[in-house]
């Protein structure tokens, strides 16, 4: 919201993991000191490609079986596969964002012979709409309905432009997985901010849902992707006919969760978890650059504050100020004494010093990297730095980028890159009406148009106050390297040698003309690592954190490309036992132990082929047998059994 006279798109206030595609890093990359490219490994052979992941690995943990679903559309794209759940002997995997726009549903999965899982069934989402992040089968048992309930999400499909896709949450019967039935379909919140009902003729797109049940009740969380703070709560007893409870400004409701914050200084509400604990239902929320927040639910309309961590301070593993933040998943131990949490960083590299080098306004400036985009570190000198041309908004619906050579740009030193500033938004600008669009569209349409590197400017956000180096994330294109950096709207005047203004909405004769060369500019990289885990003790107040673990290569600069994504993405833990399971992108599958005296890393798989690691769910079958399911993006479903330090034993 970030100030806002009114509500962005989707697009617009597109964050990290909501409603972006996931773009790996390049591929190539120059080694520090000059010492030649990082080797690529021609001999495996990866998920579309020779190279980008690390090699294969099996330690502690064995391959169960495993699954492409292939009936409905043939062969599953790259990237399509997200979050799975597991229930009484079927596996639902959600299908996300892909090019044809078509194959957004949830598979289903007979797993009762673990290994041999076999495909049964399809539940199709309503057009140019994905499932994601939720995922969660639900025992119900309610005076309005009794049986098994698939809840997912749904966010709009962002390969194209012409259609919004439903938003809220889907409620399906699957008390026979075979025959799943409709319950409810883009249910959400329709409302202004503060509200959950209004006149919207659909929710607000939506990146998660979780259930629960407290004193006969079912409810529902929900994660806004419009309303980025807000805490959405549903009475779903009856499924066919859920029911507004409240919705949930934390950072005003608690504002004792806010404290230096992290990188980037972006609140927003990501994931949700409830667990009951001595019969008080325990909402554990995963809050980005706040860190993580937990809620007495006992009351869903007025829930309480009870604890909540902080990023003060150094980063605890690279010591950088401040530490990269990015509060992505939490889940709670078996014996409810810890927090198992992971922080989501596609991003390697923080933005360095960012600087405008001629002209009269030169000067440092703030500067972010952006999600979805390649580092300036990508680049063979490590640096983005060139003339800058005003090519606008950049969106399709957009006036045109002008062409590179359209563009009296001077001659291009060593080095150089010929750099496209382009806005965020539109957002409250009469001149440019059409929709906001997602940056990896903007700079997609800046690399057709010739240039070789992307300078995104943030927007008018009616104050100075407000003004910071934040420009969104996702949308890019699979597959694609685009050298991406982001700055705030004073640089933007100051590069074109303009005096800066903030107010909505935005005036005529504001920006520059389209194709107008403006001052050299020069970005630096820093590297920072991929995300990595954190333990904390599950208490009240601020929650004292025991301690966190990244594997090797996460922290090693060599692997900052050419080897995929070596961020984790969520944890799942054991029932019984002080193991947690997490899937870890391109970094594969891994089990931790953990305890008063911290993490440690006991088990993990790559395939040979390489992995893409994006949901685990821990689930037991009929015989008590310990096994563990993981969605592979580019695959399916993987089956592990974990059989190192610690393992429960089958009776």
């Amino acid at each position: 919201r970030q100030g806002q006279s009114q509500r962005p798109s989707a697009a617009e206030s597109a964050v990290p993991g909501h409603g972006g595609v996931f773009s790996s890093t390049s591929t190539r990359r120059l080694l520090p000191g000059g010492g030649g490219f990082a080797p690529a490994l021609d001999s495996m052979k990866q998920h579309g490609t020779p190279v980008g992941h690390l090699p294969p690995a099996r330690e502690n943990v064995e391959l169960v079986g495993k699954i492409e679903p292939t009936r409905e559309f043939g062969p599953i794209s790259e990237g399509q596969i997200a979050d799975l759940t597991v229930h009484e002997g079927f596996a639902y995997l959600n299908s996300w964002d892909e090019p044809s726009c078509r194959r957004g549903g949830t598979y289903v999965v007979d797993i009762r012979n673990p290994s041999n899982p076999r495909e049964v069934g399809f539940i199709p989402a309503l057009p140019v709409t994905y499932h994601g992040e939720g995922a969660q089968v639900f025992e119900f048992d309610t005076p309005a309905f009794s049986g098994d309930v698939l809840a997912v999400n749904n966010e709009t499909c962002t390969f194209q432009d012409e259609e919004l896709g439903a938003g809220g949450f889907d409620l399906y019967d699957v008390t026979d997985p075979r025959n799943p039935e409709i319950l409810v379909q883009g249910f959400g919140d329709t409302g202004p901010e503060g509200s959950l009902e209004g006149d919207a003729e659909q929710a607000n797109s939506a990146h998660n849902i979780r259930l629960w049940e407290h004193e006969g009740k079912v409810y529902a969380v929900s994660v806004d992707n419009l309303e980025f703070h807000d805490v959405d709560i549903f009475d779903v007893t009856d499924p066919r006919d859920p029911q507004p409870v409240a919705e949930f400004d934390l950072v005003e409701e608690f504002p004792q969760i806010v404290d230096e914050l992290a990188l980037g200084n972006q609140v927003f509400n990501h994931d949700d978890v409830i667990k009951t604990i001595g019969g008080v239902p325990y909402m554990f929320l995963s809050y980005w650059d706040a860190g993580f927040v937990k809620l007495d639910v006992s009351d869903p309309a007025n829930p309480v504050y009870v604890g909540d961590t902080t990023y003060d301070g150094e980063d605890p593993l690279t010591g950088l100020t401040p530490p990269e933040g990015n509060g992505h998943q939490v889940e709670v131990s078996a014996d409810n004494g810890f927090l198992l949490a992971t922080d989501e960083d596609f991003n390697p590299y923080r933005a360095g010093a960012f600087s405008i080098t001629t002209g009269p306004n030169a000067g440092e400036f703030p500067a972010a990297e952006v999600g979805g985009g390649a580092s300036p570190a990508s680049l063979p000198d490590l640096t983005l730095n060139g003339p800058t041309v005003y090519g606008g908004y950049g969106c399709t619906a957009s006036a045109a980028i002008p062409p590179r050579d359209s563009v009296e740009l001077p001659p291009l030193e060593t080095g150089e890159e010929a750099i496209v500033v382009l806005q965020r938004g539109p957002t409250d600008d009469p001149q440019n009406p059409e929709e906001a669009c997602f940056p990896g569209e903007k700079a997609a349409n800046g690399i057709a148009a010739g240039y070789d590197a992307v300078l995104l400017v943030n927007r008018h956000l009616g104050s100075a106050d407000l003004d910071e180096p934040f420009c969104g994330s996702g949308g890019y294109p699979p597959g694609a390297q685009i050298v991406t950096l982001c700055t705030t709207h004073e640089a933007f005047h100051r590069i074109f040698n303009t005096e800066p203004q903030f107010g909505l909405p935005v005036p005529a004769g504001d920006a520059p003309a389209l194709g107008t060369v403006g001052e050299k500019v020069r970005g630096e990289s820093e590297f920072d690592g991929w995300g990595y885990t954190h333990l904390y003790e599950n208490s009240s107040g601020k929650l004292r954190r025991v301690d966190s673990y990244a594997i090797p290569e996460a922290l090693d600069e060599r692997f900052a490309f050419g080897f995929g994504d070596l961020s984790v993405h969520e944890f799942a833990t054991d029932p019984t036992e002080s193991l947690a399971y997490s899937s870890y992108y391109a970094a594969g599958f891994r089990v931790m132990s953990f305890g008063p005296d911290g993490l440690d890393e006991v088990g993990k798989y790559i395939d040979r082929d390489g992995n893409n690691f994006w949901g685990v769910e821990q689930f037991t079958t009929p015989t008590g047998e310990r096994l563990i399911g993981a969605s592979d993006r580019d695959f399916g479903l993987f089956i592990f059994r974990y059989t190192g330090p610690g393992a429960a034993v089958a009776p």
